[in-house]
């Protein structure tokens, strides 16, 4: 997994097993900007001592163009709206005029607009001569400008940065496809959580570039590692600066006074659980699995599931599996990923609201799940997990990943299945299908790092063994996991 520059400590996906619940986010910003408040009102006071220092203060501030990583579904674009005010209302406190703020949502004039990248040359055309920088920022992040402003002070604003928190490999892995093989700790990658920025002289070199050397990987699989990739230009551009102001600690850490930037990295809960009732399991298997990979499954986490169903190429009633009648294949599976969604709606009770499909090397926590299902409206159209990309500089479509599971709501299968979309050979990848089909019914896919395709293999084996031997209590991992992808012989370990 990717380890934090320094400490040395794992750095993992921001979800926390039983810790206390993020119930509002109001709350958190209103939080913050009381802390901002009192903070701003006491450096101006020292400012205004010093003459023409608050002008400084303010004349930077709208040098500052800030972008919220934010989604479309209801839940997360207010939780950036919320954001967005709270910058705002410090920036209001400084006096003068306010930054400009942009939610990435609201760029979205294209399904890539979330890789950053392709929205270069209008941050360019747009901001490249009356700004400085351009700080990128997730909807949970929380930001204190005044420390904000005093950090990127440290900077050259004329030169090329690319500025971060910094996480490395602690080895290589398969999802950064073993890029630095030989000591993968030398390459940085930015905390996206943390806050990130690059100057304006960057920006612009970036969307000249961009305009002769279009993106060439088909696939966007973990996007803050093939930023840096991008930006370093095997070399020849800069590398990620570290900057510890730039922070993932919570706002009630010790360590936030020292902190521009802060996380807050509780499960989100939005009010009570949805009852285990509400979640309805499909598990994808097939018959040489029912031995090895079964086992595990009713060992974990199937009994924090009501409502669990096995599908297979082979009924064996000891499990018990259903067979659906599509033949088990050896690559994609968009055959019998479809045949699950059409047997929701036509058998299973029409008051599930959701349908969970795993595969049956998943990993994944119903109890959590359920936390972070009252958050979502199963009268939208929702379609929730880990999202990859493909061929996004070229027009092509996003997509939630299997392996760490797919979430959908009745409502978006009934869209689904009604606009007639569906596989062109039941071997399709049933994931990419349904992106393809999403996308072009206009419905967004809504990415949560709490679901995770790919772990490596000791991380796996430990959470494996918590779960089986310890009573569930599993600490600091992400919401799901995959084994099979791990590559060679290294897979029978675990």
């Amino acid at each position: 997994m990717p380890r934090e520059r320094g400490g040395g400590g794992c750095w993992l996906l921001p979800a926390l097993l039983l810790l206390p619940p993020l119930c509002a986010p109001a709350l958190a910003i209103s939080v913050a900007a009381e802390d901002a408040k009192e903070q701003i009102e006491r450096l101006v006071s020292q400012e205004s001592e010093k003459s023409g220092k608050s002008n400084k203060i303010n004349i930077e501030l709208q040098e500052i163009v800030f972008v919220i990583q934010s989604q479309s579904n209801s839940f997360h674009s207010k939780r950036a709206e919320d954001l967005e005010r709270n910058i705002l209302k410090q920036a209001e406190e400084l006096g003068k005029e306010l930054p400009r703020v942009l939610l990435i949502h609201q760029m979205d004039r294209h399904d890539g607009a979330w890789t950053i990248l392709p929205l270069m040359h209008d941050f360019s055309a747009s901001y490249g001569r009356n700004s400085s920088w351009i700080f990128f920022c997730e909807e949970d992040t929380r930001i204190q400008i005044v420390k904000l402003l005093e950090t990127l002070r440290r900077f050259d604003k004329s030169k090329e940065w690319f500025l971060g928190k910094a996480l490395y490999d602690e080895e290589s892995t398969i999802i950064h496809h073993y890029a630095f093989a030989e000591n993968p700790t030398v390459f940085k990658f930015p905390d996206f959580a943390a806050g990130w920025a690059l100057s304006i002289p960057l920006v612009n070199k970036l969307a000249n570039k961009l305009k002769s050397e279009p993106l060439k990987s088909d696939f966007t699989i973990d996007l803050k590692h093939e930023i840096a990739l991008y930006i370093w230009q095997k070399g020849n551009g800069p590398h990620l600066t570290p900057v510890p102001e730039f922070c993932t600690d919570d706002l009630n850490s010790y360590k936030a006074v020292h902190c521009a930037t802060m996380f807050s990295n509780f499960l989100p809960v939005c009010g009570d659980p949805v009852k285990k009732e509400d979640i309805f399991v499909a598990v994808k298997t097939c018959q040489k699995f029912h031995r090895d990979r079964i086992p595990i499954v009713k060992q974990t986490w199937e009994s924090e599931a009501a409502l669990v169903e096995y599908y297979s190429d082979y009924a064996e009633t000891s499990i018990p599996t259903i067979d659906l009648g599509v033949p088990n294949t050896e690559r994609g599976h968009c055959g019998k990923t479809f045949a699950i969604l059409e047997r929701f709606l036509n058998q299973s009770s029409s008051k599930t609201p959701w349908l969970v499909i795993v595969d049956d090397d998943t990993l994944i926590s119903i109890f959590r799940l359920r936390k972070l299902l009252s958050c979502y409206d199963p009268n939208e159209p929702v379609f929730l997990g880990e999202r990859y990309g493909y061929g996004l500089g070229t027009g092509g479509y996003s997509y939630i990943t299997g392996g760490g599971g797919m979430v959908f709501s009745r409502e978006a299968i009934q869209k689904l299945l009604a606009s007639k979309c569906q596989c062109y050979s039941n071997d399709a990848p049933d994931d990419m299908v349904l992106g393809m089909c999403f996308s072009g019914l206009g419905i967004p896919i809504t990415h949560c790092p709490l679901f995770h395709q790919i772990c490596e293999v000791t991380f796996c084996q430990e959470i494996i063994f918590r779960l089986i031997h310890t009573n569930k209590k599993i600490g600091k991992i992400p919401f799901s996991i995959i084994r099979h992808l791990i590559p060679d012989d290294r897979a029978s370990k675990i």
